[in-house]
């Protein structure tokens, strides 16, 4: 078990020297580790070694055999050079170094550039219709240390802008486009799309128009209107229901009305003509004074003369009433009274 232990640690210490070992290039992608190489070659322990980044005075140094350093993931190494854990974009600039000996004598001094670049974003592509010609826009998120290119049925094009104006010749082709973006560390491409404008004509003479206006426009508004049209119908469609149930029961109320004022005038027994026997409407019923009188009131009002009340005539005289009576014809009186003779 120790053997093969000890072997794992060897081979990962072998992997981490690779690693650690290789040299920066001029051009690195964020993230890499790299070590930038010191040229002189005749140093040790004792020699005085600096190095300065001019851009973020980030200052690493050796001096009395001892290390220094003011910048987090700058290592240095036993022969003087500067490794990266990590390279960012701060990390883009000139590197100087300067070396003494022992005696404080310089024995070398110089410069190493890197420049550290972002990954390339997988970019997209937009269309943008306007009348007969369309614009396609590679989206590269802000980005400004990238490349574009388009690409037309795989073919690259010369443009190598971030924006592409395609006329209704192009359209009609109906080739796939494409971009691609790219920095020295790195690439992307997006992905192919057909050029088709939607709402436009098929000769790609521009958006289609209902009544002057935009198509979508229109078909929102009228679809809007037909929605509040709808609502209002049915809100007049509730109300009539909701009159018609009223009606009905205020019919059905006066019914039972009628019905109770019947039963009653029947088990009451006051049930009287409307109208005399001569058609003509009939008195009301005057009211008894139920008020107690004192003695002394009986004795000093009058006694009036009470009338009793008519009996009511039967139905069957309200029906056929009896005639009137007529006046006697004098001819008819005289003849059959005798003549007057006067006592001789």
């Amino acid at each position: 078990m120790s053997c093969q232990y000890s072997l794992l640690f060897l081979f990962l210490c072998g992997f981490a020297a690779l690693t650690v070992a290789e040299i920066c290039k001029t051009e690195l992608l964020e993230g890499t580790s790299c070590t930038l190489k010191l040229p002189t070659t005749n140093t040790d322990k004792s020699s005085e070694i600096k190095w300065a980044h001019g851009s973020s005075n980030a200052v690493i140094q050796r001096k009395n055999n001892k290390n220094k350093s003011n910048t987090p993931g700058l290592t240095l190494e036993e022969d003087g050079s500067l490794t990266f854990e990590s390279v960012s974009l701060k990390n883009t600039g000139k590197y100087t170094y300067t070396v003494f000996n022992s005696d404080g004598t310089l024995i070398g001094a110089g410069e190493k550039e890197i420049n550290v670049y972002a990954k390339a974003p997988k970019p997209t592509v937009k269309i943008d219709c306007k009348g007969a010609d369309v614009t396609l826009t590679c989206d590269i998120r802000d980005r400004t240390d990238l490349t574009v290119s388009w690409y037309k049925d795989n073919t690259i094009q010369t443009e190598k802008k971030t924006k592409l104006l395609l006329t209704s010749a192009h359209i009609q082709e109906n080739k796939p486009y494409s971009c691609s973006v790219s920095n020295p560390v790195s690439n992307e491409q997006s992905g192919i799309v057909t050029v088709s404008c939607t709402g436009t004509t098929g000769d790609g003479s521009g958006p289609r128009k209902l009544f002057g206006f935009d198509l979508w426009i229109m078909v929102s508004i009228l679809a809007g209107g037909g929605a509040l049209l709808l609502m209002l119908i049915c809100v007049l469609i509730i109300c009539a229901c909701r009159s018609c149930k009223k009606q009905k029961k205020h019919e059905q109320d006066e019914e039972e009305l009628r019905l109770r004022v019947f039963q009653d005038e029947a088990h009451t027994g006051t049930a009287r003509s409307k109208h005399t026997a001569r058609g003509q409407p009939a008195p009301p019923i005057p009211q008894e004074d139920t008020t107690p009188q004192t003695p002394t009131q009986t004795q000093t009002q009058p006694k009036a003369q009470t009338r009793s009340r008519p009996p009511p005539p039967p139905e069957d005289d309200e029906e056929n009433p009896p005639p009137l009576p007529r006046p006697r014809n004098k001819q008819h009186r005289k003849r059959h009274e005798e003549p007057y003779r006067p006592m001789e």
